[in-house]
């Protein structure tokens, strides 16, 4: 985390409302100005320290010009930190962006089209990870089967970027940060 300068700013540590998949989560919010220091509005992969404790996410765009951060059970733990408190950070966007895992069902299909493969394999991460968010952001199955299909046929022809796709949901409103839940009980000293 070096090469560049570092981040820092202060947020509120939140448990998320609705627990995704049925597993409780916590998250924090940056501040717009953080956010406004980031390269960009959309996904993007950061360093982040908290508390002395390093580790590695995918920033999400909240759909309000800023991003949120989900933070990992066992730093959270280790910092010694909880829901309803207020933490320091320090973050530092990942340069070069690392590639994007590929979704299996995306990865099927790409196999199947080679003028498809071709265009992935000529795309920028950044492209890559904006592909994916948009395919991995559909709400419902047939609406995910539809982007995959959509996708290929998009890359077969050449294109490189997904179009009409606002990473960062400010304008279509498609992206938000998790509903942060009750705070638990302060514990006594």
């Amino acid at each position: 985390m070096a090469d560049q300068e570092q981040i820092r700013f202060e947020a509120l540590l939140c448990r998320a409302l609705a627990a995704e998949k049925g597993a409780a989560f916590a998250f924090a919010v940056l501040p717009m100005e953080a956010s406004a220091l980031l390269p960009r509005r959309g996904r993007m992969t950061v360093d982040v320290t908290l508390a002395a404790h390093a580790f590695r996410v995918t920033l999400e765009p909240d759909g309000r010009g800023s991003h949120w951060l989900r933070l990992p059970e066992s730093v959270l733990e280790a910092s010694g930190n909880q829901a309803g408190e207020t933490a320091s950070f320090r973050l530092q966007p990942v340069d070069p962006e690392p590639d994007p895992e590929l979704p299996a069902d995306f990865a099927a299909a790409l196999v199947e089209i080679p003028e498809a493969r071709a265009t992935w394999a000529a795309a920028t991460p950044i492209a890559r990870v904006d592909w994916i968010h948009w395919i991995t952001t559909a709400k419902l199955e047939k609406t995910r089967a539809k982007r995959i299909r959509d996708a290929c046929g998009m890359l077969a022809s050449g294109k490189k970027r997904v179009c009409c796709f606002d990473a960062s949901g400010i304008y279509s409103k498609a992206f938000s940060a998790p509903v942060p839940g009750p705070l638990p009980p302060k514990k006594r000293a």
